[in-house]
């Protein structure tokens, strides 16, 4: 057990509101104005986690704090217990999140010993719009005709391995993708090339922030915003007015910049998940004695 003065955690909370600020005021600024943001908005709505919950500070596991009641109010009582001048993470809750970490963990195990694949060239995006005019981001245009559209899908083809952006694709695109994917079968197809895997990252760290700490928390959290980048780079809609650059997929040197950025945040992903299954495995092996 590690324990931390007062001043310390201060400090360390300190920081990492000052870290996530930058983060967050962008979304709340945008909320008050009724604007939306198909790029930075997506880390906040679609899984969605909201900025406070960003903004929360956690210690991890194994991590107790000095503290006074007044201390204590800014924690969560559900999670948190607050015992002889001291707060810590109630063993209540890591015997209730013991096999939801469990869990995670063997999905993230799994996941990380798949090779990774790299040949999607984000068209997911694509597949959510062939063949419809109600697209997702209804207020950004097309950069693509639908025939340009279509002709990439079929010199390219669909390799799409994540259930969460296969079930967005419209009934034209889905029989083009050579995994007819479910909830069911998620952890025997996810790897690790995936751009959405790697983004969901984010949601698990966040789901066991207590755990894992806020540390792992902003690392999935960068990571998962600069993957959404280039998610939308590759997509075909038309982000110039929001300074977006898109990467031409439906071109050779596009996809040759496409796989090498997504190398790129495999390997991070890599890193990361490593990261989130040491920092789970303890919680697990402590609720169980």
């Amino acid at each position: 057990m590690t324990n931390l003065t007062q001043n310390e955690w201060h400090d360390l909370r300190t920081k990492h509101e000052q870290i996530v600020e930058p983060w967050i005021a962008p979304r709340l600024q945008r909320r008050s104005r009724h604007e939306k943001h198909p790029v930075d908005d997506f880390l906040f709505e679609y899984y969605p986690i909201s900025p406070a919950k960003l903004r929360d500070w956690h210690p991890g596991y194994g991590t107790s704090l000095e503290a006074t009641a007044e201390d204590f109010e800014t924690f969560p009582s559900s999670i948190y217990r607050f015992r002889n001048g001291e707060i810590s993470i109630k063993d209540s809750w890591l015997m209730k999140s013991r096999q939801a970490a469990t869990g995670l963990i063997d999905f993230l195990t799994v996941t990380q010993e798949r090779p990774a694949r790299n040949g999607c060239f984000g068209l997911h995006e694509w597949a959510m719009v062939l063949g419809t005019q109600e697209v997702r981001h209804e207020s950004w245009p097309l950069r693509l005709s639908q025939d340009e559209i279509r002709a990439t899908i079929d010199a390219v083809g669909l390799r799409c391995t994540h259930f969460d952006a296969f079930r967005f694709f419209t009934p034209v695109a889905t029989p083009l993708n050579p995994l007819q994917l479910t909830r069911i079968n998620q952890i025997d197809v996810e790897q690790p090339g995936c751009l959405h895997a790697n983004m969901d990252l984010y949601k698990h760290a966040q789901r066991f922030a207590p755990v894992v700490g806020s540390h792992i928390v902003r690392t999935a959290f960068v990571l998962a915003k600069d993957i959404r980048s280039v998610d939308m780079q590759v997509a075909p809609y038309n982000l110039a007015d929001l300074g977006v650059i898109p990467i031409r997929v439906e071109t050779a040197a596009g996809r040759i910049k496409f796989a090498k950025l997504q190398d790129e945040f495999a390997h991070r992903a890599q890193t990361l998940r490593t990261e989130l299954i040491s920092a789970l495995k303890p919680m697990t092996l402590m609720a169980s004695n």
